[in-house]
């Protein structure tokens, strides 16, 4: 089968599939993909620019008389992206994590931003300034005391020019130099005499990461009003090493960079919000668990959604295997029992989204060891006890946040449960979705699937939305908790 290749598409067509691959958060490959996809499957969607697009490419093959309206329609219509004229200077420290830099241009690039790129003398030591002055499309700057570009004192015109600085990957020793004040390379000086906001993506040794000097210096950096994104949890580069320090992803970095660069109203500013994502996971032994199938991608699209519309935050999120939001402060559980811990530990809150499919059983007595299979002998008996039920007990809480929302994965009587729920539970309203393999979203259902289709139960009634993508249930409501809280009355 040929493969997709976008550069042989004309501007118009280009532009539209920049700006829809920016909403999604995805490479115009992969919208292609995704669009051809859903025509195949005959979702509807997006109908509007798809159709601009089709049109476009009808236009293409057919004659002049036909084209030109389209053309000019398209041209009207076309968005130059959720970064358009913003100027971003990136900062590429050394590090084997340099190579993730080249597709955070790209992704910044497809979004229209211009990027202007700074790179330490560690940087090029994993990638070259060809490949990085070809993908920004910009002079890449390298020493401080360049004959051309400190005529006019470039470092303080870099750091002055910029929208916001980005620094991917940071190193420890960059991170060290700024929370120090010290300014004796370029990166290090554009960063200390910046006066815009700073982005930092640390991507280093676990135990560099964890090392007490790293953790001051990057207390520090937050006081000073440095933003973090990641470092999230893997495998490193080097062998049998893991834990905490690879570098967020290219596109993780671009949802925090259009954050942090989005003047938008914040409905949810000072809005304290906790949110419960994922599965939980139940030890029978420490082989086995209890588990279910759970994404996290509904309770993370969420928590995403309300951070961009303002609001502190506070995800506590099972084991899954998708990256942190940006923007929002996690906190990583395995089971029930320390997700009912930390919830309440962050209490008081304005509201709280339980969108975590929790177990609601464990057994008695996990074994301290692997439970064996003896021959002849049948399977274990596990004994169970009931998990706590950590909506039920916010819901009834001493502190109770203004406004309860929780989620009810049905596979039948689906509103019937969902208003039981509602009434037994003390939240405000029940988000209920069908997670049967015959709701008929998407091929493998709504658990672990990228769709869903939900209705909103509360005292007043049922309202049932259409089906579409996790993010866009995740924005409408975040939408619907702002309205909500708005109407709440503050003592």
């Amino acid at each position: 089968m040929a493969s997709i290749t976008i550069r042989n598409l004309d501007d118009e067509v280009k532009d539209l599939l920049r700006q829809l691959a920016a909403e999604n958060g995805c490479s115009m490959e992969e919208q292609a993909r995704a669009m051809i996809r859903a025509a195949v499957e005959g979702r509807a969607g997006q109908a509007d620019r798809i159709g601009q697009i089709e049109e476009k490419l009808r236009a293409l093959t057919g004659s002049k008389e036909q084209a030109e309206p389209v053309v000019a329609a398209s041209a009207k219509s076309v968005s130059r992206g959720s970064l358009s004229g913003r100027r971003i200077l990136l900062i590429i420290g050394g590090g084997i994590a340099a190579y993730k830099s080249l597709d955070l241009i790209r992704r910044l690039r497809e979004r229209s931003a211009s990027v202007r790129v700074v790179m330490t003398s560690a940087a090029q030591q994993f990638v070259t300034t060809l490949s990085v002055g070809a993908l920004s499309a910009d002079h890449v700057f390298t020493e401080l005391f360049d004959r051309n570009d400190e005529h006019d004192v470039g470092h303080i015109r870099l750091s002055r020019e910029a929208d916001l600085l980005v620094v991917a990957p940071t190193t420890a020793d960059l991170m060290a130099k700024l929370a120090n004040g010290q300014a004796n390379d370029l990166a290090s000086t554009v960063l200390l005499a910046t006066d815009k906001k700073v982005l930092m993506a640390p991507a280093m040794n676990p135990k560099m990461w964890a090392h007490p000097a790293t953790r001051r210096n990057r207390a520090i950096l937050q006081k000073d009003g440095i933003v973090f994104v990641g470092p999230a949890k893997g495998e490193m580069a080097e062998s049998n090493e893991a834990g905490e320090g690879r570098m967020a992803e290219p596109l993780e970095i671009a949802a925090a960079i259009e954050a942090m660069l989005d003047e938008k109203p914040k409905p949810l500013a000072g809005r304290r919000i906790i949110v419960t994502s994922g599965p939980t996971h139940e030890p029978i032994d420490p082989v086995r668990y209890i588990a279910n199938r759970s994404s996290g991608k509904q309770g993370h699209a969420i928590a995403a959604a309300l951070a961009k519309l303002g609001a502190d935050v506070r995800l506590v999120s099972g084991p899954v295997t998708i990256a942190d939001p940006a923007g929002v402060a996690t906190i990583h559980v395995e089971t029930a029992a320390q997700m009912k811990q930390a919830v309440e530990s962050l209490l008081p809150a304005d509201a709280a989204v339980f969108v975590a499919a929790v177990a609601d059983w464990r057994t008695a007595n996990a074994a301290g060891e692997k439970i064996k299979k003896v021959a002849g002998e049948g399977p274990p008996s596990l004994q169970m006890v009931e998990n706590p039920d950590i909506l039920a007990g916010i819901g009834h809480h001493a502190q109770r946040p203004g406004l309860v929302v929780g989620f009810a994965a049905e596979t039948q009587d689906l509103i019937a449960n969902a208003e039981a729920k509602l009434k037994k539970k003390g939240a405000d309203f029940i988000v209920a979705n069908d997670v049967s393999h015959e709701s008929g979203i998407g091929p493998s259902g709504v658990m672990g699937g990228d769709r869903n289709k939900v209705r909103i139960v509360s005292r007043t009634g049922v309202e049932e939305w259409p089906e579409m993508g996790k993010d866009e249930v995740a924005v409408r409501l975040a939408a619907l908790i702002a309205e909500r809280l708005r109407q709440t009355v503050v003592v």
